[in-house]
């Protein structure tokens, strides 16, 4: 019996085997893609501050390129999804620190289905002749879209905000943000290109010139613009000097409730100011011709409070130079303003800007009726919401013009820029990050800022309530900085520039022209999908 039951019963259990085997392969291979996917984008995170390591960027946008192409739209849209949450998750985590994971996770989810557009039709277009070109377009298509909508945008984590200590950013000087972001994203898609080219090679001994000569030009040409561009960052001193004191003053407590010790966080600017005012009085110091403050340095309304107005006048008056004061202006039944006062010391508040890209969210609650249904506790932390500004913020000082971008505004093109098109001869982006401990928030955001000096070649101040504040050059480089949460002065003699680089002049244009060559790309694809279907059904 036994001798007839072994043919009948080997086989069954030797068959079952491979089967499982090929099945689980099967698996591990559908995983392969988007688990690479998810890992791209962690390998994009990581190539931003507070790393020096924006190289990262090449591979991470060579791995993205790897995962799409030849891929169909809905595999795209997914695979780039998770590429989104790879990259965002981490880089986002810090919307979270005080308010918990919710905004953060829901912030993150939503920012990526932006990065799961420009995947699905990078995937469509990722047949095409110098798909390179095409892909990279495309992200800056998404970039643009996310940076307008919902809610006035989100641009945090454009690829340009994470070259401020890479190779490409001079490009910033001559397109701006979209143009630095284009040749990273051209640049990394085109080492894959090449990558598979020479594989290509290996593997069939053949070679076609003019797809591997267009491979190459995708990395030769980012690379060598950029080094082109170098001519366009300058550090002259066009219209001389000025001398510039910026105040880091600290608060009592990390997180939310430092808006509870309002009067102690205008307390310590204070002192700070009159601690500099000592030791340029002793000569250790050189006399600054202006003092800035940063954003919610007095959440105390100076115009509303009479202690107030006279601390912030003696602090003008000891150092003997005018002030730009962040103050909470209005509220209680009046327009409430987050506001930059110039406060001369002779004459006290002269000038004032008003933010005009408030936060949603953070200054104002969109939807609120409807989120407060659900999330009675997110509305209460916004429980009135900011007024936006309408005009361009530039304050004369001293004889010298400057531009205001307040905090969250230096992530937005327009409100940078149009500073220097009304005249500033140099920036500052007076910050608050009090609020989000010591996260990698105002290291992102000091890169923003290092990029904005670059993109306009003007010097660039941060005053931060808590740090890191910073003097940064028009060549994007940083010559002083603070510690985090250290009460802290700094005085530099800074060149004033007048003239306008062509991102300045540009404006929009090199980002419009690059949503035109995304939609281009997708309609040349489309419709040559179109004819192949049709070729074949006949």
């Amino acid at each position: 019996m036994s001798t007839t039951e072994t043919p009948t019963t080997a086989p069954d259990r030797l068959g079952t085997q491979p089967a499982a085997t090929s099945r689980l392969r099967r698996l591990l291979n559908r995983l392969v893609r988007p688990a690479v996917a998810a890992a791209g984008g962690v390998l994009l995170y990581l190539s931003f501050p507070p790393r020096p390591l924006w190289w990262l960027a090449l591979p991470a946008f060579a791995v993205f390129g790897w995962v799409l192409r030849g891929r169909g739209w809905k595999a795209g849209l997914g695979l780039g999804y998770l590429f989104g949450l790879g990259f965002l998750l981490p880089l986002l985590v810090w919307t979270g620190v005080e308010v918990g994971p919710g905004p953060w996770l829901g912030l993150a989810a939503i920012e990526a289905l932006f990065i799961g557009a420009a995947a699905s039709g990078t995937a469509v277009v990722s047949r095409l002749p110098g798909w390179p070109v095409w892909a990279a377009a495309l992200w800056i298509a998404a970039e643009a879209v996310r940076a307008r909508v919902p809610f006035g945008g989100f641009p945090w984590g454009k690829i340009a905000f994470g070259q401020a200590d890479g190779t490409f950013l001079p490009l910033a000087a001559l397109g701006g943000t979209p143009v630095l972001g284009f040749a990273v994203a051209l640049c990394g898609f085109g080492l894959y290109e090449c990558v598979r080219q020479a594989l290509r090679l290996r593997a069939t001994g053949t070679l076609r010139k003019g797809a591997a000569a267009a491979a190459l030009l995708t990395v030769v040409v980012p690379v060598a613009a950029s080094f082109a561009a170098r001519g366009l960052v300058s550090d002259a001193a066009e219209d001389g000097t000025a001398t510039v004191a910026v105040i880091q003053g600290n608060v009592p407590r990390l997180g939310l409730d430092f808006n509870s010790q309002r009067r102690a966080v205008l307390d310590y600017h204070v002192r700070e100011t009159l601690r500099l005012a000592d030791r340029v009085k002793a000569g250790k110091e050189p006399q600054p011709d202006f003092v800035l403050w940063p954003e919610n340095s007095s959440d105390v309304d100076p115009f509303a409070d009479d202690d107030a107005r006279a601390i912030i006048d003696q602090a003008a008056k000891t150092i003997g130079a005018p002030i730009s004061v962040g103050a909470v202006v209005g509220g209680y039944g009046t327009k409430l303003y987050n506001e930059q006062v110039q406060w001369d010391p002779k004459l006290g508040p002269v000038a004032t800007y008003d933010k005009r890209q408030i936060q949603p969210f953070g200054e104002y609650m969109p939807l609120r009726g409807l989120i407060g249904t659900f999330a009675p506790g997110y509305t209460s932390m916004v429980h009135e919401d900011f007024n936006r500004g309408t005009k361009p913020g530039v304050f004369t000082m001293a004889g010298t013009k400057v531009g205001i971008a307040t905090c969250y505004e230096a992530a937005f093109d327009w409100a940078v820029r149009d500073t220097v098109t009304a005249g500033a001869q140099m920036i500052s982006v007076p910050s608050n990050n009090a609020t989000f401990d010591r996260s990698e928030m105002t290291y992102q955001q000091l890169a923003m800022s290092r990029v904005r000096a670059v993109e306009h070649s003007r010097t660039v101040t941060v005053p931060v309530t808590s740090g890191v504040s910073a003097v940064i050059m028009p060549d994007g480089k940083v010559v002083q900085k603070t510690a985090l949460f250290t009460p802290a002065s700094l005085v530099a003699k800074v060149p004033l520039r007048s003239s306008q680089t062509p991102a300045t002049k540009l404006g929009t244009l090199p980002e419009w022209v690059l949503v035109a060559a995304a939609a281009a790309g997708l309609a040349w694809a489309i419709t040559r999908n179109v004819r192949r279907g049709r070729a074949t059904r006949s």
